[in-house]
């Protein structure tokens, strides 16, 4: 149980700093004011997402094992308004704390915890159980990040997952670089950066 416990615990880790990178990797190629431009009245900006997953991580890993993860202070409304004055580098900053306290957390866990239970809402969940549900919810949003980012790309997009029509390349030359023990993203990262040298 140890080891799987601490297998579960290194993947997790893994996972959420892949998912992390790949948003990053993403907002890396956009304009300052792209941070900020909805696409419809609907929708939200990528500054807008960012701010809701910084908050949710700050309410959910404070105190993780202890206290309810949606904590009394925090006004999850308010993560979708964005003040006219707020830049860029405030928007990253309140991102890499909310990332800061995530990793912080989930560190510190031992396999004896994922076990134990703790509430979001009020509702009982194992820690698996509330990891879990946070993976699943960062990686929706972070998909919403990198949607919207390449749609302002466009044509410049640099892809951060196979191409289209390379599957057949890709999985080549994953075969041509068996030593590569990196995360899948990363991999189709190197492939897509390569392929760019050579164009």
């Amino acid at each position: 149980m140890n080891q799987l416990g601490h297998h579960y615990l290194d993947d997790a880790i893994t996972t959420f700093r892949a998912y992390k990178k790949l948003a990053e990797k993403a907002l890396d190629q956009l304009q300052d004011e792209e941070y900020f431009t909805t696409l419809d009245e609907e929708s939200n900006s990528i500054a807008v997402i960012m701010k809701h997953l910084a908050g949710n991580m700050l309410s959910r890993w404070s105190d993780f094992l202890t206290t309810d993860g949606e904590k009394f202070d925090r006004n999850r409304d308010m993560e979708f308004v964005i003040e006219p004055q707020t830049s860029k580098f405030e928007i990253r900053n309140y991102w890499e704390k909310g990332w800061q306290r995530t990793f912080e957390t989930l560190e510190a866990l031992q396999p004896d915890d994922l076990l134990r239970r703790v509430k979001i809402r009020g509702e009982t969940h194992t820690v698996v159980q509330a990891i879990n549900r946070q993976l699943a919810h960062y990686a929706h949003h972070i998909g919403q990040i990198v949607f919207v980012a390449k749609h302002f790309r466009s044509a410049h997009w640099k892809s951060l997952s196979i191409p289209k029509n390379k599957s057949g390349e890709f999985n080549k030359y994953l075969e041509q670089n068996p030593e590569k023990t990196e995360h899948r993203f990363d991999a189709a990262a190197r492939f897509n950066d390569e392929a760019r040298k050579d164009d």
